[in-house]
């Protein structure tokens, strides 16, 4: 037993170190530059080593999108609970999504912006996933009223990301990302309140908040 839990902790601490060679190389030069051949080279594992881990790099880039969900829940969560009421609780969410989103470029665009497997508003979609998104469910939740607080959701989830995009692409006047993401907060609970009411059900993917174990 003692040498099968080595040999556990020892594949395990190979898996998260090619995820953070990964993340890290990403970082530096870009998504382009992450190809199995650089990440044999850059962590002195060969090819077949790398392929014992991971099949394919969409499953590196997979497994660093994935990490960024749990970092994304434990930064939302943390916004929400820092607030001492519901309507501050959205705005600090809001403005914690944007923040993080401009703060981790790569990761985010692991996670939202490259082609990936991972799927969205399914049966089979990760626990890292709905943590992240199920916090924005939570702020939106004790503010939307009759609102149907999944629908409210995902159309936040898209304001902010469509903020984010558009405003890293140099598309949106610079110095005004505060100013906007109040207004769609503002905009966001007026509209929660006249929508008919309907919550999605026990079985909606945004309703599970579960924290994936670190």
């Amino acid at each position: 037993m003692a040498i099968a839990d080595r040999r556990h902790r020892d594949r395990a601490a190979r898996r998260r170190l090619i995820i953070a060679t990964a993340r890290s190389l990403a970082e530096r030069e870009g998504w382009d530059a992450v190809t199995t051949r650089r990440l044999s080279n850059e962590i002195e594992y060969s090819q077949p080593v790398l392929y014992k881990h991971f099949a394919s790099m969409e499953d590196i880039v997979e497994a660093v999108a994935l990490e960024g969900f749990g970092e994304l829940a434990e930064t939302l969560r943390t916004a929400r609970e820092g607030a001492a009421t519901p309507e501050e609780a959205l705005s600090r969410v809001a403005h914690a999504y944007s923040d993080f989103a401009a703060e981790n470029a790569v990761l985010y665009d692991a996670m939202f912006t490259r082609a990936t497997r991972l799927r969205f508003g399914a049966e089979d979609t990760p626990t890292e996933l709905r943590a992240g998104l199920a916090e924005l469910r939570e702020a939106i939740a004790h503010v939307a009223g009759v609102g149907d607080v999944d629908t409210l959701t995902e159309v936040l989830w898209a304001a902010l990301h469509g903020l984010t995009t558009l405003g890293r692409g140099d598309r949106l006047r610079p110095g005004r990302d505060t100013e906007r993401i109040e207004l769609l907060v503002a905009q966001f609970y007026d509209a929660s309140l006249k929508t008919e009411t309907k919550t999605g059900g026990a079985d909606s993917w945004l309703s599970n908040s579960e924290t994936p174990e670190r």
